[in-house]
């Protein structure tokens, strides 16, 4: 398929992190785009204020006529769509060229050098800082991230067409969709047993798409994969050693297989994100960007929306926004927040994310939230899931061992965050937690 053939790109879910970095390339590009979400969004008003149409009502009606030109018109859907929804059936029946989040992305990187980062935990954040030190150090690459660049306040970072860095998302195997030239898998833990039934079937999928590279594999070492190896504070092709924590920020050495770099400088908490500053390091120093330079940019690296971010930081309150919702993931999130905070009393605030993991991982889950000292539930989050019977938070919190533990409604929230007396609380969730934390914010600093 040639993207040139087409006019207009018109997209079902525009509103998801990875389709509206899709859509702010194309409209970009030059483009007619379009598309329909389920709901308004801080995502859906940014790709609005750039001049693409969108509509919040599931209604063929609510097309323009020049996106019905089957000819002119290519049609981008999110596995999240349900199969019932009116207007991808219309695109289906009519003849039209509809491809899935992932087949797009691979038509675009196809004919890129493309940088591809994989991995069940770490990849939105490894693949944020490879597209940072890619811009920084003018190797005019255009990145496409599954999360908000604080540097860039954008899920895309515009550059060249000969580079692409992306996200390689294993969920409904669409990183299989994907043309690597150099890719990293940062992690293979069970997740998607919605999709994959099985842990085997996970590891198989990852496999594919390890056979899938190129030129050259970059994995944590320990994983069941042949590549160059990267690690903290453990040999390994890669690796960072002689870490030090200095007003916030982690300091430490940096082993490669040809050279070594020292007092490399990072500025986002937990050691799970310096090994993940060291894979990116690893792919952009394979690929030929030298070490200063890489360092450099590490140095300016800001972070990225929801992943460890600082709402509120005083003396006497500290309010942190994480995106976790998986139990690797919050005992990551807990280990950095008791790393920088020792003494401190920690409050979660957790949003399960669906049904099937609630599930799934459900002893997990208790274990993970019983190392916080308070934990506020809120309802789970079905996102593109039906209830499943007897999985309720009521059922969660049984399984949680702390001291102070309780259920919460969203309208109850800011009442019962108040009445903690933690000096660190962290709101935590991939649901709809998100679009609270605005609001909790200003609560807290007494601006509402």
């Amino acid at each position: 398929m040639e993207l040139n053939e087409f006019r207009n790109i018109y997209f079902i879910g525009i509103g998801g992190i990875g389709m509206s970095a899709l859509a702010r390339y194309f409209s970009v590009n030059g483009k007619n785009v379009s598309g329909y979400d389920k709901t308004a969004s801080p995502i859906t008003d940014g790709l609005e204020e750039i001049g693409i149409t969108i509509h919040f009502e599931d209604d063929i009606e609510n097309v323009a006529d020049n996106f019905k030109d089957a000819l002119s018109t290519v049609v981008v859907y999110t596995p999240a769509v349900p199969s019932k929804h009116k207007e991808l059936n219309y695109f289906f029946n009519n003849g039209f060229t509809v491809l899935k989040r992932s087949e797009m992305l691979g038509v675009i990187t196809k004919n890129t050098r493309c940088m591809a980062v994989a991995g069940t935990h770490g990849k939105t954040t490894t693949s944020t800082i490879l597209g940072h030190i890619m811009k920084e150090c003018g190797t005019n690459a255009t990145s496409f991230l599954g999360g908000i660049s604080e540097n860039y306040n954008s899920n895309l970072i515009l550059g060249g067409s000969e580079i692409s860095v992306v996200e390689a998302d294993e969920y409904d195997r669409s990183f299989l969709m994907l043309s690597p030239d150099i890719a990293c898998v940062t992690s293979m833990d069970e997740d998607h047993l919605d999709i994959y039934s099985q842990k085997n079937a996970l590891e198989e999928s990852f496999i594919e798409f390890a056979n899938k590279v190129s030129d050259k594999l970059i994995v944590r070492k320990g994983l069941p994969l042949e590549g160059l190896t990267y690690a903290i504070e453990e040999k390994a092709d890669y690796y960072a050693d002689n870490l030090k924590i200095k007003e916030g920020s982690y300091i430490f050495d940096v082993m490669t297989p040809t050279e070594i770099i020292r007092n490399v400088e990072f500025n986002l908490p937990g050691k799970h994100n310096v090994l993940n500053a060291v894979a990116a390091l690893a792919m952009a120093n394979y690929h030929g960007v030298s070490l200063r330079a890489i360092a450099k940019a590490l140095l300016s690296f800001k972070g990225i929306k929801r992943r460890f971010t600082y709402k509120i930081q005083t003396d006497n309150l500290v309010l942190i926004d994480d995106y976790a919702h998986h139990p690797t993931e919050l005992n990551a999130v807990e280990n950095a927040v008791r790393e920088m905070y020792p003494l401190e009393r920690v409050m979660a605030i957790f949003q399960p994310h669906l049904f099937s993991r609630t599930k799934d991982f459900a002893d997990d889950f208790g274990q993970s939230l019983s190392k916080f000292d308070e934990v506020l539930l809120l309802d789970i989050y079905p996102a593109r899931e039906k209830p499943i019977e007897g999985i309720t938070s009521s059922w969660l919190l049984d399984k949680i061992n702390c001291p102070k533990k309780k259920l919460s409604t969203k309208e109850e929230l800011i009442q019962h965050i108040k009445e903690s007396d933690a000096k660190v609380k962290m709101l935590l969730g991939a649901g709809d937690i998100g679009q609270l934390v605005e609001g909790i914010t200003k609560d807290l600093l007494g601006e509402n």
